[in-house]
């Protein structure tokens, strides 16, 4: 990638982080338990409700499993898919607001990685392929792409709890 801050912010950064990681990551063994039981879902707004499910039920295969009127918003659309393991991605609209496109900012989303098999990672890519849905390869596991409205996604082949074969906790 290559890109990023000065070496001397980095130096500096790199030591911070050091600091936080001795203050806070312990090793598993001395780790609590986590008070949460997983994701229950993620929730993401999409423009176009039919488009989002023929996107990720049609193309990336994972199924619609739900879909209701938003509790919070009359007339807005909250819809569910499967990705696995009891993790759902949800969906809603928002019509009729003057919503604009994806863009980064504090605390907001930066991207969703979903782990797939390898040989369904093959498979999805050659779908975005053939689809003409640009992607970025890294580091051997990851694929990103942008989603329908511009939301950034990642298929990453790397088991659950695994990043670039290593564990993560």
């Amino acid at each position: 990638m290559g890109h990023g801050v000065e070496p001397a912010l980095r130096d500096t950064l790199a030591a911070r982080r050091a600091e936080i990681a001795s203050a806070h990551l312990r090793p598993r063994a001395d780790r609590p338990a986590s008070t949460a039981r997983g994701v229950h879902h993620v929730a993401l707004i999409c423009s176009d409700v039919e488009r989002t499910v023929q996107f990720f039920d049609g193309l990336l295969g994972f199924p619609l499993i739900e879909m209701f009127e938003n509790r919070d918003y009359e007339g807005s659309t909250h819809f569910f898919f499967d990705i696995g393991h009891g993790n759902t991605l949800a969906y809603f609209d928002l019509p009729g607001l003057d919503l604009g496109p994806y863009q980064e900012v504090l605390g907001g989303h930066h991207h969703l990685a979903i782990s797939v098999e390898r040989s369904n990672w093959e498979t999805l890519k050659a779908r975005l392929d053939d689809s003409h849905i640009e992607s970025a390869h890294v580091d051997g596991s990851s694929l990103y792409f942008r989603g329908p409205d511009g939301e950034r996604l990642e298929l990453i082949s790397d088991p659950l709890m695994e990043m670039y074969g290593k564990p993560v906790g």
